[in-house]
């Protein structure tokens, strides 16, 4: 099944540029990645494949947790990786924007392991933990 070969590829292929943002921050090809976001961009074509590969999602009520239910308790797999390219695509944008902030601010990369791999694992968490560390640092200006 084609579907499940291009899934694995973006959900495989993700990991690469996470390690990236790891363990070379400061290469240029992670720079290049940082400055602009291709990697998501890429990402969201998958995610419009496999969104026209599923039906009725555009019909469901997006404005009650009832809805959202319904609609996840009734998606197809291909639904399902359009919801989970979605995160890997906003994640991942987060990750490269935090990383580039990080640098712009002087923040030290060890410093950064925590709250990128949080990002990666469970999104908003990795956010907060940021903030945290730019508040400990003292960097972070209101």
């Amino acid at each position: 099944m084609l579907y499940k070969t291009i899934f694995n590829l973006f959900n495989s292929g993700i990991l690469l540029f996470w390690m990236l943002l790891l363990f070379f921050p400061k290469q240029s090809i992670t720079q290049k990645v940082i400055a602009y976001p291709w990697i998501p961009l890429v990402i969201a074509f998958g995610y419009l494949y496999f969104m026209g590969m599923t039906s009725g999602t555009f019909s469901a009520d997006f404005t009650s947790l009832d809805g959202l239910t319904e609609m996840f308790q009734n998606a197809n797999a291909q639904g399902v990786a359009a919801g989970w390219l979605h995160y890997l695509a906003f994640d991942f944008w987060v990750g490269c924007w935090m990383l580039k902030n990080s640098q712009e601010k002087g923040v030290k990369h060890l410093w950064m392991l925590v709250p990128m791999l949080f990002t990666f694992m469970l999104g908003p968490v990795g956010i907060i933990i940021y903030t945290l560390v730019l508040l400990l640092q003292g960097k972070l200006k209101f």
